[in-house]
């Protein structure tokens, strides 16, 4: 046990004197800038943030933000997960997606944002544009991880007329499964960025980025700095917690088969 602790300490106090370095970094370089307007001081920003935490307009702003968040996030995977598959299986489908594929991935993502205005109303455009973003890089590692199942694995149980859903479950789903946590794990981040993006230009009630729009037009840096800090952490917190989901899946799919040759060596 002793010897685990250690091995963790040194990542973690790296972490904090990288964190402290960086602080140390903000509050010289406002101190030379000598403006609040321009850079505030990290005490103005935490500040500022208490200040943010004590309204009922703030955790609305969250609130809405994260359910714009889960929407395109679980759109995108469903999206990008039949996409992906249907690519995986049949050549067909994937030239036929490829051009698309080719095209969202080139698009800025300002472009969309702007042409999604026209489209939709202020509240949805930030989802549209988030799946436009996310659902490629779904789409691309399901697409992956359809083909990292050993395909003489395969054959072989198919040989031996191994059930469908057995070969489904027992080859195909583990070898697809780090292929879909990466891919989910990467859209999920991509989406926070894209949805307050999106809320910044389309302005929807109860959002992280109107709030952000508002403390700039109203030439308050701070409040600029304490919403993005805001999305950093929330963005940062969700992928924390759906990699603590993810290892636990994982875990739960590499157990499978072991417990299976138990109960076969019993």
């Amino acid at each position: 046990m002793p010897r685990s602790n250690n091995a963790k300490l040194p990542p973690l106090l790296w972490r904090l004197v990288g964190v402290a370095v960086f602080l140390a970094v903000w509050q010289c370089a406002a101190l030379f800038v000598k403006s609040a307007l321009i850079l505030p001081k990290p005490l103005q920003v935490v500040s500022a943030l208490s200040q943010l935490l004590t309204t009922t307009s703030f955790w609305l702003s969250v609130a809405g933000s994260f359910l714009r968040v889960l929407e395109a996030f679980f759109l995108s995977m469903l999206i990008g997960l039949v996409s992906g598959a249907m690519s995986g299986f049949y050549p067909q489908v994937k030239a036929f997606m490829s051009p698309f594929i080719t095209v969202v991935r080139a698009t800025p993502v300002l472009a969309l944002i702007l042409l999604a205005m026209f489209w939709f109303p202020s509240s949805q455009v930030p989802v549209f544009s988030a799946i436009l973003m996310a659902f490629p890089i779904m789409h691309t590692s399901t697409e992956s991880g359809i083909h990292a199942a050993d395909q003489k694995l395969v054959q072989m149980s198919n040989l031996f007329h191994v059930s469908k859903s057995t070969i489904f479950w027992r080859l195909r789903v583990p070898s697809a499964l780090p292929y879909l946590l990466s891919g989910a794990k990467n859209a999920l981040g991509l989406s926070w960025k894209v949805i307050v993006a999106g809320e910044v230009l389309s302005q929807p009630r109860m959002a992280l980025g109107t709030g952000m729009q508002d403390a700039r037009l109203t030439l308050e840096t701070q409040s600029v700095f304490a919403w993005a800090i805001t999305t950093i952490l929330l963005c940062g917190l969700s992928e924390y917690c759906f990699g603590l989901l993810a290892n636990r899946l994982s875990d739960r799919f590499q157990a499978l088969p072991r417990e299976d040759k138990g109960r076969g060596g019993q």
